[in-house]
């Protein structure tokens, strides 16, 4: 009879639904989840709250865990002279942002692993990110930090609590006074010039190493090239095109497997952090069909990781019972990139010594390698058609799938379901595959179904069979572009409606009329230290900005003049700091433009499911603009929600489906064929 080997002691995080909080069940540090137990025995004990913030792909997360929380010593000090509170930053964006704005506040930087040291209310008055376990380039080790922390909280309480006080000041600043004329095209015009003065020529995207996607900084230049002179849009859409295909002829894109990793540690994409995660799939989904439907829709170096990106999603990233995982892991065995390096000898025993010696010349593949142990991550270094090794790819991806995978974190997330549901309705309408808009849509309903509370409310997060969480700012937004992207794709009309339901949330528990402005958190919300602000456009939408944009677009959909008040009153908010940096606000910006030159709507009068009814829509979601609308409708019948005046007197001409392009409230004459209806968009 064989031995059992011993289960390891787990500690109260072994509860959680969290992939990354149970990552942290066996450590020895005595764990709680964010919540009021926590704060009541730090209040009763009169010990500092440590609060550290992580996510389940964060390779640096990982390594601080093996370095420090699994140490016993270290534990044993974190135990004794503080209460120590696990988040996951994916779940709790509300509290990362209070905390990593704090950290910013404090060294000018952040990131991942986060470290707050808080009084037991939750109010920081220090804290940092990677601590290294001995003293390492300037950095002070872990267990000195918490010497010096407990000390000055046992010995030096005046400082704490002046310290206390200058961030709380620091972190409730209200944003400047609205002004008068809400901001314009200008701010997308300044931005988009302030972005190209930073655009690496050479190798794509923007800046030096690290070099991140930033499908908020290209989505901004492909808007601009409407309000920018002739010349200067030409430059912004050749460089997203540029940025796109060099982004995935590099090594930041998987070429076995499909998919794009986080972000490059270097400046010509060469070697990515290799976690992949879903909100960057599904941004650059519509980046990359945007990309190709400014360029004139022939460049198949644009379609490829479209499509490649799609069958990725779907073998390793759709979950059984609906909607998509959060992210793959950088690591696997310990080893952040083992999963995804290839050797020269590994390639020979999968392809054959001829093939393999095709291949490696393909993808750079060299015995001296370009990442650790000699290894190499694959990029495309000659011109070859993608079709020329698609079946050598095929072959080492059943190779590698052979191999001990990264982890998946199954969770599912409101926001970045809302961003991958955009992308596959965006790129599916300009390509004409319907499997990508019943992927999206399916998505969708899987959000409306399982992600609702009692009240029929949005929550966050959906795992282990449960949603829970109530959604914040990004996560209702994210729903209404998704919801409004779905309906201009020609989907089931009840996505209007479900836009509306999200818009009208919006409008009432998240935006604040005395402040004028949207909050990540609603007003019903659980009471923090402060009521964070909308987040920052980074790897994923400043989410003022995608909410202001979403109202816009409903608003004019639906004849709803209180939604455009609301997006109106918020940019005028924001003017100032439009003013001074619209470059760092790339989606604040472009609602500025969609709110001075306004929603388009095209009315495609006739049987949704005729030939050429459908032809005509087609046509004007390939010819307008991604944030303008299109009505695919019988004559005289408006949609539930919809304003009845964009259907009033819209009629067929000679019996034939018949379009109409609405701008304010003006209308063009009639269009009956796809090509007269071009001329008129």
């Amino acid at each position: 009879m064989s031995e059992q080997k011993p289960q390891k002691p787990t500690n109260r995080l072994s509860q959680e639904a969290s992939a990354y909080l149970r990552q942290h069940m066996h450590n020895p540090v005595d764990w709680y989840p964010w919540g009021r137990e926590a704060l009541d025995r730090a209040a009763a004990e009169d010990k500092p709250l440590l609060v550290s913030i992580g996510y389940s792909a964060c390779h640096w997360c990982h390594v601080m865990e093996r370095e420090s929380f699994e140490d016993p010593a270290t534990a044993a000090q974190m135990n004794e002279f503080f209460v120590c509170i696990k988040v996951d930053r994916e779940e709790r964006p509300d509290l990362d942002q209070i905390y990593m704005d704090a950290v910013m506040r404090m060294h000018g930087h952040g990131g991942w692993p986060l470290t707050a040291f808080c009084k037991p209310t939750g109010e920081p008055f220090f804290g940092g990110t990677y601590f290294p376990p001995v003293p390492r380039h300037g950095m002070a080790a872990f267990r000195q930090v918490l010497a010096a922390v407990s000390d000055a909280y046992a010995n030096r309480r005046a400082e704490v609590e002046q310290a206390v006080g200058q961030m709380l000041r620091a972190l409730d600043v209200p944003v400047s006074a609205g002004a008068r004329e809400a901001p314009g095209a200008e701010s997308v015009v300044r931005a988009a010039r302030a972005l190209l003065r930073g655009a690496d020529r050479t190798h794509g995207g923007f800046g030096a190493a690290p070099k991140f996607p930033t499908p908020t900084y290209l989505d901004l230049l492909l808007a601009a090239a409407d309000s920018l002179p002739p010349d200067e849009a030409k430059d912004a859409i050749s460089h997203v095109a540029f940025s796109c295909r060099e982004m995935a002829r590099s090594g930041v894109y998987d070429h076995v497997g499909g998919g794009f990793h986080r972000y490059a540690v270097d400046a010509h994409w060469g070697v990515p952090h290799f976690e992949k995660m879903l909100y960057d799939q599904g941004q650059l989904l519509r980046t990359y069909a945007e990309t190709w439907r400014r360029t004139g829709q022939c460049d198949a170096a644009l379609i490829w990781p479209i499509r490649e990106t799609v069958d990725f999603l779907r073998r390793e990233m759709r979950a059984p019972d609906g909607g998509f995982y959060a992210s793959l892991d950088a690591d696997s065995e310990g080893e952040e990139g083992k999963f995804y390096a290839w050797k020269p000898d590994e390639i020979a025993r999968a392809l054959g010594e001829e093939r393999a010696t095709a291949f490696n010349a393909a993808y750079g593949v060299t015995a001296a390698g370009n990442f650790d142990g000699a290894t190499t991550v694959l990029r495309e270094v000659t011109a070859d058609p993608r079709e020329r090794f698609a079946e050598e790819r095929e072959t080492l991806r059943r190779v590698r799938s052979a191999r001990i995978a990264p982890g998946t974190d199954r969770k599912r997330l409101a926001a970045w379901n809302s961003m991958l549901i955009s992308g596959l309705a965006r790129a599916g309408s300009l390509l004409q595959d319907d499997g990508m808009l019943e992927d999206a849509a399916a998505t969708a309903d899987f959000a409306l179904e399982k992600l609702i509370d009692d009240d029929g409310r949005l929550l966050r997060t959906y795992d282990l069979g449960r949603a829970r969480v109530p959604a914040f700012l990004d996560d209702v937004a994210g729903m209404l572009e998704a919801c409004l992207d779905l309906q201009r794709a020609g989907a089931d009309e009840r996505f209007f409606a479900a836009a509306l339901r999200y818009a009208d949330d919006i409008a009432t528990r998240f935006f604040d009329a005395d402040a004028a402005d949207l909050f990540l958190t609603p007003c019903d919300g659980e009471p923090l230290v402060v009521r964070p602000r909308s987040d920052h456009d980074g790897a994923t939408p400043h989410s003022a900005g995608l909410a202001a944009m979403g109202l816009l677009r409903a608003g004019a959909i639906a004849g709803r003049s209180d939604l455009l008040e609301i997006a109106d009153r918020v940019l005028r908010t924001h003017a100032v700091r439009l003013e001074r940096s619209p470059e760092a606000l790339p989606t604040l910006a472009r609602a500025a433009l969609a709110a001075e030159r306004g929603i388009s709507v095209a009315v495609v009068v006739g049987n949704p499911s005729d030939e050429a009814t459908r032809a005509l829509a087609a046509r004007a979601r390939a010819a307008l603009r991604p944030e303008d609308a299109v009505l695919s409708v019988e004559a005289g019948k408006a949609p539930v929600g919809v304003d009845p005046a964009w259907i009033s007197g819209r009629d067929r001409v000679d019996g034939r489906p018949t379009a109409y392009v609405c701008r304010g409230s003006e209308c063009s004459l009639p269009a009956v064929s796809p090509d007269e209806l071009a001329t008129l968009c």
